[in-house]
């Protein structure tokens, strides 16, 4: 039944309308631009979405647009979850073959994933957000802003998530690389129990 309430969704969510000034990563076709990490059968493409279903993958945006190097912009992607997913954006990132990806910053995508407090909007272990933004089976668009030394992170155009890299900022615990540079963007599959599905991936330069 999940199954089928999903498919409903995603044949019934609207057309994304143009946007000024921002560019589609995605062709809602085919991973043309796209590259997936240690994986690569996780990520498919399903009704103008990319579905993230299987081990432990990343899809990586290397397309031609501004030579996938991106630094001062805005990124919009309308998400769906099935329940106890989990899933990220990245962004300021770069392709590594394996784990989780050591650049950059993750933009959690979590409804209801046991076990794991950071729901969507967290700019992860940098500004965690606890409260629930959004919900399983219904499409929502993560905006994230990325300003000099601030990312500002909107769900449903509310601001769930600012943060402002402090002077001599050395990253995470876990990830020296955490901070703000230019970069790619990249999509997660978090394990064999989540499904994501990621569509309308737009991008504005702010430089």
């Amino acid at each position: 039944m999940k199954k089928c309430c999903c498919l409903i969704l995603l044949a019934v969510a609207p057309v994304m309308a143009a946007e000024e000034g921002f560019v589609p990563l995605f062709n809602g076709k085919d991973l043309t631009g796209w590259k997936a990490s240690e994986h690569p059968e996780t990520f498919s493409v399903k009704d103008g979405a990319i579905v993230a279903h299987g081990p432990r993958s990343h899809c990586f945006y290397i397309g031609d647009f501004q030579r996938h190097m991106f630094e001062d912009f805005e990124l919009k992607v309308d998400v769906l979850t099935l329940p106890r997913s989990n899933g990220g954006i990245y962004i300021d990132t770069e392709y590594q073959e394996t784990g989780w990806p050591g650049k950059g910053f993750e933009v959690q995508v979590n409804n209801s994933y046991p076990g794991d407090p950071r729901l969507t909007g967290s700019l992860y272990e940098v500004a965690d957000n606890l409260a629930q933004v959004a919900r399983d089976n219904e499409w929502f668009t993560e905006d994230i802003v990325v300003k000099g030394d601030s990312i500002t992170v909107k769900v449903n155009d509310k601001v769930v998530a600012q943060w402002t890299q402090p002077p001599g900022w050395n990253g995470t615990k876990d990830f020296a690389g955490r901070r703000i540079g230019a970069g790619t963007i990249a999509l997660q599959a978090h394990d064999p129990g989540s499904t994501v599905y990621y569509k309308n991936i737009r991008i504005k330069a702010l430089n």
